[in-house]
């Protein structure tokens, strides 16, 4: 019936403006540090089998293919793409960019631990290294007040040099965290994930090691987001949600031809 067409029609109007939201927020975000794309996956509904493969035609021939009648359209999950960022030299001793796997760890306010790949790193009152909204990066370090440089090296060690030092002080490592499924950590806003079932336990690490990417001092890595793409993916999105509007709009023609011809 037109009816079912109509319904179908609209779990399609309704996914392609969920896909047009992860389209906007990919865009929205394309300044944000570390920020990584998302995309929508779909799936089918639920199909009508009105007539299974296999069933008698004749004595002895069967239905080579079904009659199976699909219901529509869902989104199933939106997913978080890991290709790397392009990498920005900012000369600031406190952006530190990861280049390869891994996610820094900062301790949040409700006592998680928050993952990101945001390195725009500061310090507070009390020299604490932390995030530019201060929460305290993980394993905690103090920068000492005076310090006339400070240094991070490749591999995480973060040394100081102190007025009338030669030789540097070593002040704290930092680690990486990874994920056997990182697609799983559970996006909150404010550039942080946080571990969730899916994305299994945090596997820590010194950058280098185990396959954990390395750290690159005065650099920020930028969105992963390409403009280009997006901008294609929302024509084609814009079209979908077109057709099936159209979809809808011949359904009603049909059933008034329906009602007023009968």
């Amino acid at each position: 019936m037109t009816t079912d067409a109509m319904h179908v029609a609209k779990t399609g109007l309704d996914a392609q403006q969920t896909r047009m939201q992860v389209i906007a927020n990919n865009l929205a975000n394309v300044n944000t540090t570390g920020f990584k794309r998302d995309r929508a996956n779909f799936e089918t509904l639920l199909y009508q089998n009105i007539r299974p493969a296999g069933s008698p035609t004749s004595e002895g021939t069967q239905l080579t293919t079904p009659l199976a009648v699909g219901t529509g359209v869902r989104v199933v999950n939106t997913e978080k793409l890991y290709t790397q960022g392009s990498l920005v030299t900012t000369d600031n001793a406190f952006d530190v960019a990861i280049d390869g796997q891994g996610f820094f760890q900062v301790l949040l306010p409700d006592g998680r631990i928050g993952y990101t790949r945001d390195g725009t790193l500061s310090r507070n009152s009390e020299g604490t290294l932390t995030t530019a909204s201060g929460y305290i990066v993980q394993p905690e370090m103090q920068i000492p007040d005076g310090a006339t440089s400070v240094a991070i090296s490749g591999d995480g060690i973060v040394t100081v040099t102190l007025p009338g030092d030669v030789e540097p002080q070593e002040v704290g490592q930092i680690t990486l965290a990874t994920f056997s499924n990182p697609r799983g950590l559970e996006p909150i806003g404010e550039n942080f994930l946080v571990e969730t079932a899916a994305s299994g336990p945090a596997i820590v690490g010194n950058p280098y090691a185990d396959g954990m990417g390395k750290l690159v001092q005065g650099t920020l890595e930028s969105s992963n987001v390409n403009v280009v793409q997006e901008l294609v993916d929302m024509i084609e999105t814009q079209r979908a949600y077109e057709v099936n509007s159209k979809t809808i709009s011949a359904s009603d023609e049909m059933m008034r031809f329906l009602a007023n011809n009968l």
